[in-house]
């Protein structure tokens, strides 16, 4: 079978001990999942299972305690604009206008291009995200808070990442902006087919938007449980998602996970054997998914043997 594009090892991240307690505060561990390249993936879980710092540990911003992280068959050490990342906060320059917080990001991607083409290149994703007619000449405090995400997602794919790491990028925003948000995402990633590795609380969210979604037990020593694909056919639209048959299958199976089963689990793992996560499938009206099963986990040689990511 093909090497995963990127392969999450054994991953366990430990603080040390509380004033008066012996034993490191173990946030999760034993994470094991592979992505492939092109698919895009959304984790849930409740808050403080780690997801936050998983997806800081695949960005380079943080360092596990254990396990490894490999990227094209390479360890992944550090910061790298070949992974972009996009927060709930909108993180963005607010001294600069929308268009040049674009450009800020392409030019140190792309330092040998002239000033029109990192122009050109970044209105194009500023268009892509229905960001112009003058809009993009704005600094940030001038934007309302869709208009900044999308400025965010415009200069996360403008450096054309081979990983998209999203935290959360819509929790701040009401109801209607981020269902409209949501849609330009996938378009532009339909259009670009880069790997997406996201974090969401938001079921219908992430049955909308995913490949397959990955549910994490309860912290402390939470771990990746289930790995739930998502088998309703793309493109997918709102009206035409809830017809489904899967569709509900789908969403009671995570909202029962949440609600129940994440617990129960949680506080049954030392009866459990470190494993890759389950996978879950369902029909969709047009029957058995002929799509083959993904690779959840593979071994690599031991990391001295291969090279680190610059």
């Amino acid at each position: 079978m093909a090497k995963s594009f990127l392969s999450i090892e054994n991953l366990a991240k430990r603080f040390p001990a509380p004033k008066g307690q012996r034993d490191p505060l173990t946030v999760f561990e034993n994470v094991s999942f592979t992505i492939n390249k092109g698919e895009f993936v959304c984790i849930i879980g409740h808050s403080g299972c780690g997801k936050s710092t998983i997806m800081n540990i695949l960005a380079g911003l943080d360092a596990a305690s254990e396990g490894y992280v490999f990227m094209n068959d390479r360890e992944v050490s550090g910061p790298s604009l070949d992974r972009g990342i996009v927060f709930q906060n909108y993180s963005l320059l607010p001294w600069l206008s929308a268009l040049k917080n674009v450009t800020f990001a392409v030019k140190a991607r792309h330092p040998d291009w002239s000033k029109a083409q990192v122009k050109e290149h970044s209105y194009k994703y500023l268009q892509m995200v229905h960001l112009g007619d003058g809009a993009e000449h704005r600094k940030p405090s001038q934007l309302s808070g869709g208009m900044r995400q999308r400025v965010s997602i415009a200069r996360a794919f403008a450096i054309q990442p081979e990983l998209l790491l999203l935290d959360e990028p819509f929790g701040a925003l009401d109801a209607l902006t981020r269902g409209t948000i949501q849609d330009e995402l996938l378009d532009v990633w339909s259009s670009t087919q880069q790997t997406v590795f996201m974090i969401t609380h938001d079921v219908d969210e992430a049955i909308y938007l995913a490949d397959r979604i990955l549910l994490m037990t309860n912290g402390p020593y939470a771990r990746i449980a289930e790995s739930v694909e998502v088998s309703i056919p793309r493109p997918r639209t709102r009206d035409t998602l809830v017809d489904d048959p899967a569709y509900y299958q789908i969403r009671n199976h995570l909202v029962h996970f949440l609600a129940r089963r994440s617990k129960e689990m949680s506080e049954n793992q030392d009866k459990i054997q470190p494993a890759p996560p389950e996978v879950v499938r369902f029909t969709t009206a047009q029957g058995s998914d002929p799509r083959p099963p993904v690779q959840l986990w593979e071994r690599h040689p031991p990391p001295q043997e291969r090279k680190k990511a610059v």
